[in-house]
């Protein structure tokens, strides 16, 4: 069986040479730790900035991700693909407005906290956090590439013939348009498409002018890309949900049938989004803007 899904075994690549960290990356640290303790407590003097920790929190970890890659390759996409890099945060925040747009319908989680910020000064300081869920991915999914044993041998699977044309790419925004019809009438049997269906349309548009890059390696029988994206959005999930738990501004769960065995405000069951979750990050800034370089996520 193996030889029918495996092409030829390929070694590991030998371990890559460590660099400094960079100072810059101390300085993410700081304002890690600052931002955590600030979040997670109660101080009277920060009482007026209490609900805003979230978005230090996240600058903070893309700067030390990208840290943790520059070390052990002297890479990084912040560093080596500056202006590229800054532009997901706009990217990002119009890929998770339309996750909430999408809530509206199947009302999966709620905030609490912000009534009090008014519709004006909400989308103004939603947006600020929001920019920082594409920067943390992809910047995560960079650090976790640089660590061959997490996707050994998925490069090796046998190539495929994945033609794609106009005619497959209107059937993909189709079932996509269908798949959004049908969450929109049965948003509490098919909540689970509001993250499976947005895979079918970026593929699908991107798939009228150009074939999608990740589609690309599939076709080539390299499924590292997939893989590290999906490890990717998991890593950040459990970082969303932990920091999460213990601010002042937060958001709960409210997801039918697997509403139960909670980590942090997440039922367990509910991480397994993050998987498709960190490949539609991957697919929306390949769609939007100019992929990276291969090797680097």
């Amino acid at each position: 069986m193996s030889k029918i899904i495996f092409s030829k075994k390929q070694p590991l690549p030998e371990q890559r040479e460590k660099y400094p960290f960079p100072r810059w990356g101390w300085l993410g640290v700081a304002l890690m730790i600052i931002s955590w303790i600030l979040a997670w407590n109660r101080f009277a003097w920060f009482e007026p900035f209490q609900e805003f920790t979230f978005t230090p929190l996240w600058l903070s970890y893309i700067l030390v991700i990208n840290a943790l890659s520059y070390r052990r390759t002297g890479k990084c996409l912040l560093i080596n693909h500056t202006q590229h890099y800054l532009a997901l945060f706009l990217v990002s925040a119009i890929l998770w407005w339309s996750f909430e747009y999408l809530n509206r319908f199947i009302e999966n989680w709620y905030y609490i906290g912000t009534a009090d910020l008014g519709p004006e000064r909400y989308v103004i300081f939603a947006t600020l956090p929001f920019s920082t869920v594409l920067p943390a991915v992809l910047g995560t999914a960079e650090w976790v590439n640089t660590f061959p044993q997490i996707s050994a041998d998925l490069n090796r699977f046998k190539p495929l013939n994945i033609p794609v044309s106009k005619g497959l790419a209107m059937a993909l925004i189709s079932a996509g348009a269908l798949g959004l019809t049908a969450l929109g009438m049965w948003p509490g049997s098919l909540f689970f498409l509001m993250w499976l269906v947005p895979i079918l349309l970026i593929v699908g548009l991107q798939s009228l002018t150009e074939k999608p890059p990740l589609v690309s390696d599939i076709e080539a029988g390299d499924w590292r890309r997939i893989w590290t994206l999906a490890v990717a959005g998991l890593m950040c999930g459990i970082f969303w949900e932990m920091w999460n738990s213990h601010s002042l501004a937060y958001w709960k769960y409210s997801v039918p049938y697997v509403q139960r065995f909670e980590i942090f405000e997440m039922p367990f069951l509910g991480y397994a989004g993050y998987l498709p979750f960190g490949i539609v990050c991957g697919l929306f800034a390949d769609f939007i803007l100019a992929p990276f370089p291969k090797k680097t996520v």
